[in-house]
């Protein structure tokens, strides 16, 4: 439940991320106004013996971030790829985050397993090995089904991971609202609509039967490219709190020495998982949003698999048209057109001016393009970008936070395997492609065929709707001033301060 009794768990966060020195990194990340920072000071500074200590030897961030717990770590991860959000500081520290936990015993992940899928794990596996892989939500065993042999992989949810998650989460919520109160200026950072996104990521990965089925949905995608797999789901031994696929035989994308010693080409790996990865986000508009070297292997017969489904991404396709064409207009170094579709979508104000928005895009994409191959960055582009679009005033288009953050992923996957690999080089002919059957003549014949048929399912609702919308176009809602609201939370949140203390306090004691 989402409230103000989250204060006792905002106090605890506000107290660790004092006592692990994070606090002011945080508030001046965000660039908090003194509203907030007051606040912040309040909910951490007078109890700073009641937070966690940390590792001493990590960065005052993750330091913070790990001694809070899973959904923080989680939370902390998602963030790091977001500098527009946190500055490029804090994204630095960030990015060591490490989803990794102590394994739970083999006795809890055979019990998990009999409750979820209501048969003694002993017959319905001749062998169950110990954790192989532990992070924050699940973890994974290998084994083997007693009926066919087969070698599977069996991934078990943590015990109670789904409370311990949503408490958090709630917390996230109230702080959210607290930002959007006391810092305006964070409006266009969305700090609601974030949250929301993390909690459907989140709440995504704790039902694996939605893992599986975006495993499933994935593979019926990709069924055809070449060079690319995926492990089975074996729908008879999965639930909402066990998943049960194929083993997958490879070495890990990660180990360049393996690689090399079973004799993959390493510089056709990293140009394929490029190609692959924006294939599958711009001509399926659902890709695998957690490329890192760890959820992928390489077969041996050289085939790039993937594993892990619990975070994917969805694009629509109107979106993917406006994102391909703002790469196709990087590309060709066509800014004045790259400013042109910011606009066109609606991304930025119509009463800026596009002229001035070219030019400050000439000066993100020229100085990157005038690097050495092996220096052109995704990453360091996207970061230039958000720094442009947030001075003409565009708003986080929270959307395309995944694919934005899987760019980011899947270019240091390349760059691991081959240092040299010219990002735009690679994507060039993917996106080119995409731009010629998406915006084409056959793309203009589609999209009116499609029209035509919306339009004679709704024929007869056309008019009463186009009367509603003309109504309320005429009689706009006043916007509610937000003064009165913002200091009368204020003063709850102080009030409800001395009520979370005294109890974290008497926790202490006890």
């Amino acid at each position: 439940m989402r409230g103000p009794h989250n204060i006792i768990r905002l106090i605890r966060t506000g107290a660790t991320l004092e006592r692990t020195g994070a606090m002011n990194l945080v508030l001046d990340a965000f660039e908090a106004p003194p509203a907030l920072r007051f606040v912040a000071k309040a909910l951490g500074k007078p109890f700073q013996f009641l937070g966690y200590k940390g590792d001493p030897s990590m960065p005052p961030a993750t330091r913070a971030l790990t001694a809070l717990g899973p959904a923080y770590i989680k939370f902390g991860q998602v963030l790091s790829t977001r500098p527009d959000v946190v500055g490029d500081e804090l994204a630095v520290q960030l990015r060591v985050l490490q989803d990794k936990l102590p394994p739970f015993s083999i006795e809890e992940a055979k019990d998990e397993v009999q409750r979820a899928l209501g048969q003694p794990t002993d017959a319905i596996f001749s062998e169950f090995s110990a954790s192989v892989a532990a992070a924050s939500i699940a973890q994974v065993h290998k084994a083997r089904l007693a009926e066919t042999g087969e070698e599977v992989a069996v991934k078990v949810l943590r015990p109670g991971i789904e409370r311990a998650f949503s408490k958090d989460v709630d917390a996230f919520y109230l702080a959210a609202r607290i930002v959007d109160i006391f810092a305006p200026g964070a409006r266009r950072l969305r700090p609601m609509e974030v949250i929301e996104h993390f909690d459907g990521v989140v709440q995504g990965e704790l039902d694996l039967r939605l893992e599986s089925s975006a495993a499933g949905e994935f593979a019926a995608n990709t069924a055809n490219d070449d060079g690319f797999t995926l492990p089975r789901i074996r729908w008879e031994h999965s639930a909402r709190r066990v998943m049960t696929l194929e083993w997958a035989d490879g070495v890990p994308m990660g180990d360049n020495a393996a690689i090399d010693a079973a004799g993959h080409d390493r510089v056709d790996l990293s140009q394929r998982v490029l190609k692959l990865f924006l294939m599958h986000a711009l001509r399926d508009g659902y890709f695998h949003a957690d490329m890192h070297q760890g959820n992928l292997k390489v077969a041996p017969n050289g085939d790039i698999i993937a594993y892990d489904f619990g975070i994917m991404g969805h694009i629509d396709e109107y979106t993917r048209r406006v994102y391909a064409e703002i790469l196709f207009g990087f590309i060709r170094k066509d800014y004045k057109r790259v400013a042109e579709v910011h606009f066109e979508a609606g991304y930025v104000p119509a009463d800026k001016d596009v002229d001035e928005f070219a030019r400050a895009l000439r000066a993100v994409g020229e100085p990157i393009f005038g690097m050495d191959a092996s220096k052109i960055s995704m990453g360091r582009l996207l970061s230039y970008l958000f720094e442009v679009t947030e001075r003409f005033g565009m708003e986080t288009r929270t959307e395309l936070i995944l694919l934005q953050r899987t760019m980011v992923v899947v270019e240091g996957v390349a760059r691991s395997l081959n240092p040299n690999t010219n990002i735009w080089q690679v994507a060039s002919p993917v996106v080119t492609d995409y731009i010629q059957k998406s915006i084409g003549p056959k793309a203009v014949v589609s999209d009116l065929y499609k029209t035509a048929r919306v339009l004679t399912r709704f024929g007869p609702r056309l008019p009463r709707l186009v009367e509603q919308a003309l109504i309320a176009q005429s009689n706009p809602v006043p916007e509610k001033r937000r003064g009165f609201w913002r200091w009368l939370v204020l003063a709850g949140c102080v009030g409800a301060l001395a009520g979370g203390a005294l109890t974290l306090i008497v926790e202490a004691l006890v």
